[in-house]
């Protein structure tokens, strides 16, 4: 069982949808955790819950702020090692959809989706990589099934998705003669806020394992991914999608 005890595990978006899943798991790991979102009320929640699980009060952080603000993720990794010291994961899960046909998107839509789904894990990673390096640490992306296998009204959310795969191998590459990995976790469907729940019923029909994904299997492969059971691995794509890709239809 992996532990991270004493470990600083930074994950962004962990408001709400799959961020919601990972401090927990963290969490109950022993990690120290710094938590950003948009939403105070939701990231206060999510952090309690952490507390829940038993760890103490002074170790998770929240930062509320938009993750597009270049500040913000300034500030996000300076108060991040100002408080606990160091740094050892960053989780890279903020992301955005805006459902509907690539021709019908507004340029304003095309930006805001490139920009928080792969522009600031760039630029983040920048900033924390000087970090990881000290703790030979490793970066975790959430991508997505969708940047694998091509699928209709969701065109620009499929392609930030596979750039943002591509940018984990590329980095992976960059990044380990410094001792510090890079890999990818690719869930298929998991209803969330960012998803919905439309469709839901006939994507999990067509599951080979005949379920949708919960945050909660997400997050046990980002846990995988950053601990020291996947030493050895790093420039990996996981697909955690209970064999949906098998079977596309």
């Amino acid at each position: 069982m992996a532990n991270f005890a004493g470990r600083v595990v930074l994950i962004t978006g962990a408001s709400v949808g799959l961020g919601e899943g990972a401090p927990l798991h963290f969490a109950k790991k022993g990690a120290k955790l710094s938590l950003t979102g948009r939403d105070t009320t939701r990231l206060e929640g999510v952090a309690k819950r952490c507390l829940e699980c038993g760890i103490p009060d002074g170790d998770i952080l929240t930062l509320t702020g938009d993750l597009t603000d270049a500040a913000f993720r300034k500030t996000t990794i300076e108060k991040t090692v100002a408080k606990f010291g160091s740094l050892d994961v960053l989780v890279n899960n903020a992301g955005l959809v805006f459902p509907g046909e690539s021709m019908g998107m507004s340029e304003t839509q095309y930006d805001q989706t490139m920009d928080l789904n792969m522009k600031v894990p760039f630029l983040l990673s920048q900033l924390a990589v000087p970090n990881l390096e000290k703790t030979q640490g490793n970066i975790v992306n959430i991508t997505s099934l969708s940047g694998y296998r091509a699928m209709p009204e969701i065109g620009i959310y499929c392609v930030s998705k596979a750039v943002l795969d591509m940018f984990t191998q590329c980095l992976a590459l960059e990044l380990a003669p410094k001792k510090v990995r890079v890999n990818s976790v690719s869930p298929s469907t998991v209803p969330t806020a960012i998803f919905g729940r439309e469709g839901s019923d006939k994507e999990a029909s067509v599951n080979p394992l005949g379920r949708l994904g919960t945050p909660q299997d997400v997050a046990e492969a980002v846990g995988y991914l950053a601990s020291d059971a996947a030493s050895y691995v790093t420039g990996q794509i996981l697909l955690g999608d209970g064999g949906r890709v098998c079977a596309f239809k």
